[in-house]
């Protein structure tokens, strides 16, 4: 795919997105080829960290104890999770499944793990949202700008990536870079590579859909 392309389509597709009341979020799909979903190896899950913020909240969620929990706070993590919250978490079920379906990534500290596993692991595996662990000394604001950053990609049972990469405000440029990231993390998980890509599409929330060509 050539960068030049998918700027022209970007550019198409704001000139067809109507004026909104709120600000669109741009999405890309991409749509594959070739694959053998039946083989578990062919599936895979990234955390890909954007050149340029999508410019939307990303709802980060934090598990730690002392200090960690209170830079989490301060740092400004929508939500913060301590030990004894954690443990209460089990006996709520459907509180435990809210907060899985809530936020976008989970951070811990690594002590908490096992807990969390035993809490939460069912609400939070099958989303593949199991939290990032992190030693107990280690400063949490870095992380959550990084994650302020980074889209969830994942293939499963249907040839289909969706991702967000930006908001329909953004420049062309900035989105394009965006786009082409996405697509060079999923190229490098392909056997053929592009080869295995049939079509990319870029559109906004509700505009309508802009094939790359």
């Amino acid at each position: 795919m050539v960068e030049k392309e998918l700027k022209e389509a970007i550019k198409i597709m704001k000139k067809q997105s109507p004026s909104r009341n709120f600000v669109e979020s741009v999405d890309i799909a991409i749509n594959l080829r070739d694959i053998n979903l039946q083989d578990p190896a062919k599936r895979f899950q990234l955390d890909v960290q954007l050149p340029n913020s999508v410019k939307k909240d990303i709802k980060i969620c934090v598990l730690a104890e002392g200090s960690q929990l209170v830079e989490a706070q301060s740092a400004g993590a929508a939500r913060v999770i301590d030990k004894e919250e954690l443990e209460s978490i089990s006996r709520e079920p459907k509180l435990a499944k809210k907060i899985a379906q809530q936020y976008d990534f989970f951070v811990a500290s690594a002590p908490l793990m096992p807990l969390i596993g035993r809490n939460l692991g069912k609400y939070l595996g099958p989303r593949g949202k199991m939290p990032k662990p992190v030693p107990p000394t280690a400063p949490i604001e870095p992380l959550l700008q990084k994650y302020s950053a980074t889209v969830q990609i994942r293939l499963r049972q249907s040839p289909v990536i969706h991702a967000r990469i930006g908001t329909v405000d953004m420049e062309n440029d900035a989105l394009a870079e965006n786009a082409l990231t996405v697509v060079g993390n999923v190229e490098s998980r392909l056997d053929k590579g592009e080869n295995n890509i049939r079509s990319i599409i870029i559109k906004t929330t509700m505009g309508p859909p802009i094939k790359v060509k």
